[in-house]
């Protein structure tokens, strides 16, 4: 729902709109900082796709436990 969410938001943006955001940010952060976000980013989605993996885990664990008994 969240894609979706956000991609509707994309859409509706341009070419030209999001080289304007990209160079803000450039700006903003400078070049050098960019790559030390995204990987930041990338560990951060890693580790909270890791915890709802865990958390169905044990959701599909209980199910399966009051099922038995």
């Amino acid at each position: 729902m969240a894609l979706l969410t956000i991609y509707a938001f994309l859409g509706s943006l341009g070419g030209t709109e999001l080289l304007l955001i990209g160079l803000v940010i450039l700006l903003f952060f400078g070049a050098k900082r960019i790559p030390d976000l995204m990987k930041g980013l990338g560990k951060g989605i890693k580790e909270f796709k890791d915890a709802t993996k865990d958390v169905r885990e044990n959701i599909e664990e209980g199910l399966r436990d009051t099922n038995i008994k």
